[in-house]
């Protein structure tokens, strides 16, 4: 039984005063819907088609809901269902008295992208991709949205972009814009073939045999994740090493290799199972309260009656502004921000949260977004690992079989747990949270009973993704909740060197070198009398037995004990410098050698996908070239690393061994001036390897989203204050 849509209650309809779009929009339709029959076959449920011209004429001219079905491209794996899906879609629009339309919107996969140029641009195509989508809901004046998300940069450019619609159609006295999103299924994991796995095993212990030991660690770390394009990255960096050292032909490796990429992707596609952006999107657009709960995790693509039930709740958002897709974006924003925390979610979001935010019309900020982090403390609720069979795949099937409700069950758990969630928070079933919370079947985390990926006993106390501050920057972030507290306490409240790179490339080609260590202690990039402060600060227990050392045995003594701490600085990555790449395969070379990997933290006014032991800080603002404090460190530096407290330091040894617990870096500043004019030359020349129109100029910094400045400048609403709740069927605007 279909749900009829009302029709907009809107002055304005160019489709009825204006006869070019009822002119050229009907064949569109038709097209659509003729094509979904088609597609679907068998699948198809609905009586003869009634979509003739003359009646979707008809619903034009009526301002029948305008219902745009958006998807992605097919050149990314979560897209590669979509065809099956908008047709569902525009099946049940067209039943329920709307008009489906469809257009996509490229959508660059990440991994694809990873060490090549294009990771310039995947920042940069989240703003494109929500320029693109208001272009075309604009130009052909379209009501509402049935998105089929994806993964990356694709799922919050486009909430930036119909939030952004919202909030425009609003202002000049039109309806409201609704939405519904629809995440693409979890993709499984690859499973490396049992012949390949005999191999490896073979190879492991011929590198034993030959002494390299570090290579059949890492050979047998990699088998342990479930197959991905990332861990097939890890196995190209120790199968790379086992050639150069002649314990694999290069033929071999690239069998290898071949191998492991056909059996890594299903090929229905989907959103991989790791809890990368993909999958952090998808518990952050949730956590938003605009992902009905049918569609939200699924292992397949979903069928008519699942599509109909995210069509169907439409019906009761159109025409309201509290369903307007910026007012359920705003109401949510405590729940987003505490179910990606207790989730782990992907350092990237942060930054894409503060732009929806402005994009949606509401002053918003990275402090913002850490005032609500810490305002209660956010447990980690979240027991996902790669290596132990709990990846996102495992809580689809969770979810399918009925024993979780995904971020349903998180919410309620974080409830169960005294965090304060807007339980009267609209979301796209037309419902508040507390309403969608009356079904406890399947509710509770507890319900599954083996391998849960949701907990109701927190793992500990904190999660999420801090704000970091120092006295040579503005701010940082760093997702500390990613570090085992064991792991945390090997790098909180410790010194560590700087070792400086302008640049990525540079990084890459120096961390390749599995002699770095060697090379430092030969070149002394350390000085002795720093080495000796380290030792005080980070070790006072082993000081007295290693104070008398010669350079060299004191060098190695903190190496191997763990003593020495590395902070890999990569500078000239910020936005502006080079469209803000995600920094992935330094952080692979690191983890490819097992002494420095256990020594180093990375800082950065770059992104990062957060896969080193130590911490990975980013976002560093400002970035270096614009004058940020990050250009004028150097190798040999001594920083301060208080992760728990929020604060990196730049220290001043004569300060820190007199008892100084601050220094001004304006002296650094002013005494390296001819060395930060140089860098700022070199990052200038690269600059130009990124094509000058998808520069991100004219754009806030990172603690401000990264969004055209013409949209920050216009966000003026109050997000506390600024919003619509509904209670007893009467809105009301409240303040929090």
């Amino acid at each position: 039984m279909s749900v009829q849509f009302p029709k907009i209650t809107n002055s304005i309809n160019p489709y009825r005063d204006n006869v070019q779009g009822k002119a050229n929009e009907p064949i569109t339709v038709a097209g659509i819907l003729d094509r979904a029959k088609l597609i679907l076959g068998a699948e198809y449920i609905g009586g003869t088609p009634d979509w003739s011209l003359e009646e979707i004429y008809n619903r034009l001219e009526e301002n029948a809901p305008r219902i745009a079905i958006i998807g992605g491209s097919a050149d990314h794996p979560a897209h590669i269902m979509d065809y099956k899906t908008s047709s569902h879609a525009a099946i049940r629009i067209w039943q329920n008295g709307g008009v489906p339309f469809y257009f996509s919107t490229p959508v660059m996969c990440d991994g694809t992208a990873q060490s090549n140029q294009g990771m310039s641009y995947s920042l940069q195509s989240r703003n494109a991709v929500a320029q693109m989508v208001v272009n075309q809901l604009e130009a052909h004046s379209y009501h509402g949205a049935f998105v089929l998300q994806g993964c990356d940069k694709q799922p919050l450019g486009v909430v930036s972009a119909l939030a952004h619609l919202d909030r425009l159609r609003q202002y000049r006295g039109e309806a409201p814009f609704f939405a519904t999103f629809a995440p693409a299924h979890v993709l499984q994991g690859g499973t490396i073939p049992e012949d390949l796995m005999i191999e490896f095993n073979q190879l492991a212990e011929k590198a034993i045999e030959s002494g390299a030991t570090d290579i059949a660690d890492d050979l047998r770390d990699a088998m342990d994740y479930i197959l991905q394009c990332s861990s097939n990255t890890a196995f190209q960096g120790v199968l790379q090493r086992a050639v150069e050292r002649g314990i694999v032909s290069k033929e071999a490796h690239k069998d290898y290799e071949k191998r492991l990429a056909i059996a890594t992707c299903d090929g229905s596609g989907g959103v991989c199972a790791f809890n990368g952006t993909g999958n952090s999107s998808r518990h952050l657009v949730a956590g938003m309260g605009l992902v009905h709960p049918t569609l939200e995790l699924l292992t397949s693509a979903p069928n008519q009656a699942q599509v109909n039930e995210g069509v169907d709740s439409l019906a009761k958002m159109i025409n309201d502004p509290v369903f307007g897709v910026a007012n359920i974006m705003a109401t949510n924003i405590r729940n987003a921000i505490r179910i990606h925390s207790s989730s782990g979610g992907s350092t990237n979001l942060i930054m894409h949260i503060v732009a929806g935010m402005l994009y949606g019309g509401y002053k918003f900020r990275l402090q913002d977004l850490n005032e609500i982090h810490h305002s209660h403390p956010v447990p980690d609720l979240f027991n996902y690992s790669l290596t132990e069979g709990r990846d996102i795949f495992s809580l689809a099937m969770q979810c399918c079989d009925g024993d979780s409700k995904g971020m349903e069950s998180l919410f309620y758990e974080l409830l169960e747990n005294g965090v304060p969630m807007d339980v009267d928070a609209p979301t796209v079933t037309g419902q508040t949270w507390k309403e969608r919370l009356q079904d406890r079947k399947g509710l509770s985390a507890d319900n599954v009973t083996e391998n849960p990926v949701i907990l109701s006993s927190p793992r500990r106390s904190f999660s999420g993704v801090d704000v970091l501050t120092g006295n040579f920057f503005e701010s940082a972030v760093v997702k500390i909740s990613g570090m085992p507290t064991q792991q945390l306490n090997q790098f909180d409240k410790k010194v560590a060197f700087v070792l400086y790179f302008t640049n990525e490339d540079d990084a890459n080609n120096g961390l390749l070198d599995f002699e770095l260590l060697s090379q430092l202690k030969t070149k002394k990039s350390f000085s002795h009398e720093n080495l000796l402060l380290m030792l005080s600060a980070n070790a006072p227990d082993q000081y007295e037995d290693n104070k008398d050392l010669e350079y060299e045995d004191l060098f190695d003594a903190m190496v191997d004990n763990y003593i020495m701490k590395i902070a890999i600085t990569i500078a000239g990555q910020g936005p502006i410098a080079f469209g803000m790449p995600e920094i992935f395969t330094p952080m692979q070379h690191i983890n490819a050698n097992r002494k420095l990997k256990r020594l180093a933290v990375l800082i950065s006014d770059g992104r990062y996908s957060g896969v080193t032991y130590g911490a990975a800080i980013g976002h560093m603002t400002p970035e270096a070239i614009e004058d940020g404090g990050i250009l004028y460190l150097q190798t040999g530096d001594l920083l301060y690393l208080d992760l728990i407290g929020n604060q990196v330091n730049f220290i001043d040894a004569d300060h820190f061994n007199n008892g100084a617990s601050s220094f001004s870096f304006d002296t650094i500043r002013d005494s390296r001036n001819h060395l930060a004019q140089e860098r700022l030359k070199t990052m200038a020349k690269r600059q130009r390897s990124v094509a000058a129109s998808n520069r991100i100029v004219g754009h806030t910094d990172a603690a401000n989203g990264v969004v055209p400045n013409i949209v920050a400048k216009e966000a003026q609403l109050d997000y506390r204050k600024d919003v619509l709740f509904q209670k007893e069927n009467k809105q009301i605007l409240t303040s929090q």
